[in-house]
């Protein structure tokens, strides 16, 4: 099968295209044909060699965690799920024909492939940030890269729970955050200022690392009220760092519920063929993303 891999860590020009044998799922897992496969940060930051004292991997290696498909194989142990069925979930190796997943759900009837494949990763890191940062209804939360895939999803399962938001974005993306609910205003000089004028903020999230963690921290007064998914100088601040983990199949169950309730929807900016995995890590790394980046296979 054709798949995304990488021999060397280093830029979006190590990715190749190759062929490599076909994965098969072992117990509590399955095996899709790839329809559509999401593109993260973190697949960049992988490739970049970001993680590699604390998650060294054996190169070379594939790339990408999430994806959505039909279901070609079901491991050991393995029930409610067919051969045939469409899911999304997340697994390894998604950049590829076919990928084995760990945690999944069936296709909610209102997403295509491709859309799916956005969410795994951005719901179970917007929910994880959120439970983390601790904001209550009636509250206001500040979310710094408010445009992207995390900060769409992160925008509209606060206001779910009745929770103010203000988000910071570019200045093309202003009406489309408003348009998930929340307060806008453009990054640069003078921007903790502009977000005051909006009003109190009681938590904040940075999920772009874009330096603003000691605004930040100005707003809120308090570093247990801050939390960065992008920003790695972040202890020395005393803020956490939250990078990847949570429970992927309770994530996984919320996001289609908030998705049949239509209460969650994130758009798909980009998309592109296996071919362009390097053009899509490139674009993904500059940022400025409305929604999500995936992959068509």
């Amino acid at each position: 099968m054709k798949a995304v891999r990488f021999a060397e860590y280093g830029g979006p020009e190590v990715l190749e295209l190759v062929e490599v044998a076909e994965p098969h799922p072992g117990p509590g897992q399955i095996r899709v044909a790839v329809r559509a496969a999401g593109v993260n940060p973190h697949d960049w930051r992988v490739r970049e060699g970001q993680f590699q004292r604390i998650n060294p991997i054996q190169l070379p290696a594939g790339v990408g965690q999430d994806a959505a498909g039909v279901v070609d194989e079901v491991g050991l142990g393995v029930s409610g799920i067919a051969v045939g069925d469409f899911v999304f979930g997340r697994g390894s190796s998604t950049y590829a024909e076919f990928a084995v997943l760990s945690s999944w759900m069936r296709l909610p009837e209102q997403l295509s492939f491709a859309e799916a494949a956005g969410y795994p990763s951005v719901v179970e890191t917007a929910l994880r940030i959120l439970r983390l940062v601790g904001v209550q209804p009636g509250q206001t939360l500040l979310v710094s890269g408010a445009a992207g895939g995390v900060g769409s999803a992160v925008l509209q399962i606060a206001r779910d729970r009745g929770i103010t938001v203000i988000g910071t974005a570019g200045s093309a993306n202003q009406d489309y955050v408003r348009s998930l609910g929340a307060r806008a205003t453009t990054y640069g000089p003078g921007w903790v200022e502009r977000v005051r004028e909006l009003g109190r903020v009681d938590a904040a999230l940075d999920l772009n690392g874009a330096g603003v963690l000691r605004g930040l921290l100005d707003l809120t007064g308090d570093p247990d009220k801050v939390i960065t998914i992008a920003d790695l100088e972040a202890p020395m601040l005393g803020i956490r760092f939250a990078g990847v983990g949570g429970n992927m199949p309770a994530a996984l169950a919320e996001a289609v519920d908030l998705i049949t309730r239509g209460k969650l929807r994130i758009p798909v900016a980009q998309s592109y063929s296996l071919t362009e995995a390097a053009a899509a890590h490139a674009d993904s790394q500059a940022g400025h993303t409305r929604g999500r980046r995936v992959l068509l296979v």
